[in-house]
């Protein structure tokens, strides 16, 4: 067993409309049409911004403050089998970390981003920005084991 540990800064904050996790979706392609939502980063990191024009999407990484405690294993509430966290999108993991692919529909002035597809919390920390990207992120033959009849389908191509 490993004794690491890490130490993480957010970035910036996550705004979203949803207040609580009851009112938070399973995952941010559930809603149609899929709420504007926004990414400010502090100050400090804004430099980091340049060159993101012309992303159609981003891959945010973010801090899931609000969780439950980690659990190793546990039934999903659609599901009647206990399953590994490590099979599921769960957020009560050890490292409660979330990740979201959004559409990235521009800058809202110099340090605010518009974005789409969030499932996480108003307030949420922001960990990381990454562009996506077609050539490296994308999988179309990949399989979802359990997952699969329970997969929320892309509205653009039907697919899980």
């Amino acid at each position: 067993m490993s004794d690491q540990s890490f130490t993480l800064h957010a970035i910036g904050t996550i705004h979203t409309p949803w207040t609580n996790v009851a009112a938070c979706p399973r995952n941010g392609r559930q809603i149609d049409p899929a709420p504007a939502c926004t990414v400010r980063l502090f100050p400090e990191y804004l430099e980091g911004l340049a060159s993101l024009e012309g992303f159609s999407h981003l891959i945010l990484l973010y801090w899931l403050d609000e969780t439950k405690p980690p659990a190793l294993v546990f039934t999903p509430p659609f599901d009647t089998e206990r399953r590994g966290i490590f099979a599921t999108r769960a957020p009560w993991r050890p490292n409660p970390i979330g990740l979201s692919v959004v559409a990235f529909d521009g800058l809202d002035g110099p340090d605010t981003l518009k974005v789409r597809y969030l499932d996480c919390l108003d307030g949420t920390p922001l960990l990381d920005i990454k562009p996506y990207l077609t050539t490296t992120d994308s999988q179309p033959d990949a399989r979802m084991g359990w997952l699969d009849p329970h997969a929320t389908r892309n509205r653009q191509t039907g697919r899980g």
